[in-house]
């Protein structure tokens, strides 16, 4: 009996680490980290395109899902926002929320 239970404790505990390793958002540690590498990425790329000076852009990564949010100065830097965020390894979808300024 008592390998039983040992052997049932131990399935037990199995499930309970498995289970644990899920954050409340739902998302594995796995995820979470891959989310963070791809806004990395995504705002360094932006950072270094200097021409279009996109620094102002706020970019969040959701299950590989990268939103752009943010004012731009033109429809180019828009665009050039996105394309950007499309070049990050592990990017599924862009979601482009930028404004354009209606500053003149």
């Amino acid at each position: 009996m008592s390998r039983v239970l040992r052997a049932s404790l131990g399935v037990f505990v199995a499930v309970l680490l498995v289970t644990g390793c899920q954050s409340v958002t739902g998302k594995s540690a796995g995820t979470n980290i891959d989310d963070t590498t791809i806004t990395a990425s995504v705002k360094t790329k932006l950072v270094a395109d200097r021409p279009s000076n996109l620094t102002r852009v706020d970019v969040d990564t959701n299950n590989g899902t990268v939103y752009l949010n943010g004012v731009v100065d033109s429809l180019e830097h828009r665009a050039r926002a996105e394309q950007l965020a499309w070049q990050a390894s592990g990017v599924k979808t862009v979601v482009n929320n930028l404004q354009v300024s209606q500053r003149r």
